[in-house]
């Protein structure tokens, strides 16, 4: 496999972690690393184990097995509170905002570490470039937006803390191919305007493929691909299985019919 730091030092490295449901082993022997201001996605079909890394590496379970170094710094089995406060964020799969808030409120709780009044305002303005609904839905509270906001509001919460390093699991789950796109575009605008490290778990790979530099492919809970997006979309097997490309053999079999080879 290529490394992705071939080029560029590693904001975040993730050493052959193993974590646990209960007896159950969830991901096994995992190692990744996320190069300092670069998108890196993690690509997987459902149960395959890609939310459970970003939960290891934001606190959420404690790894059984492996290190997390985090800006040169161990972060394995720190409080999430603490994992926060040293700049990474984590915007968890299904938005999770708090309902009964108003937008207002949810992103004031995004700032809750800081206590720079000017600067946490000219970042609520720069909010509202990249999310102007969320300008208009102020007062509204956060249980009553459409799936398409409460994910512009969860990504907007998570910015409010200035990360360096920015988990986000599935942003395009239950969205509009329009909302896809203009969510997609957005999180580039931040990676590229801002300097944010990105961490992308997603299903849909076309389009995580597209804005990312690096990728591994994650099934049972263990990589078993990584390379450049590049070289990655040109890889038969990811065509296959994540590209719905149609490729049959000799004898008309599709290739998903049997085992796959991930040359």
């Amino acid at each position: 496999m290529a490394r992705a730091d071939a080029h560029s030092d590693a904001i975040l490295k993730v050493a052959n972690i193993e974590s646990y449901y209960g007896p159950i082993m969830a991901i096994r022997g995992v190692s990744l690393e996320v190069p300092r201001g670069k998108i890196v996605t993690v690509l997987g079909a459902n149960g395959a184990g890609k939310t459970t890394v970003l939960k290891t590496i934001s606190g959420v379970l404690d790894p059984q097995k492996g290190s997390i170094d985090f800006e040169g710094k161990p972060i394995q089995r720190l409080s999430p509170d603490r994992i926060v406060r040293m700049g990474l964020g984590h915007v968890p799969e299904g938005r999770e905002v708090f309902p009964f808030l108003t937008v207002a409120e949810n992103l004031s709780m995004g700032a809750y570490l800081r206590s720079d009044r000017d600067g946490i305002a000219n970042d609520l303005e720069r909010i509202y470039d990249y999310f102007p609904v969320l300008k208009a839905r102020l007062d509204q509270a956060a249980g009553h937006l459409s799936g398409g906001e409460q994910q512009m509001l969860a990504i907007s919460r998570a910015l409010m803390n200035r990360p360096r390093l920015l988990l986000l699991d599935e942003p395009s789950l239950g969205l509009s191919p329009l909302l896809v796109k203009e969510i997609f575009s957005i999180i580039r605008r931040i990676n590229q305007a801002e300097g944010v490290s990105i961490l992308l778990v997603e299903q849909n790979a076309k389009m995580a493929l597209e804005i990312a530099y690096y990728g591994y492919v994650l099934e049972v809970g263990r990589i078993v691909m990584a390379d450049s997006c590049e070289r990655l979309m040109q890889s038969k097997d990811v065509q296959e299985f994540y590209l719905g490309a149609k490729e049959e053999s000799a004898r008309g079999e599709r290739r998903w019919k049997r085992k796959k080879t991930w040359r």
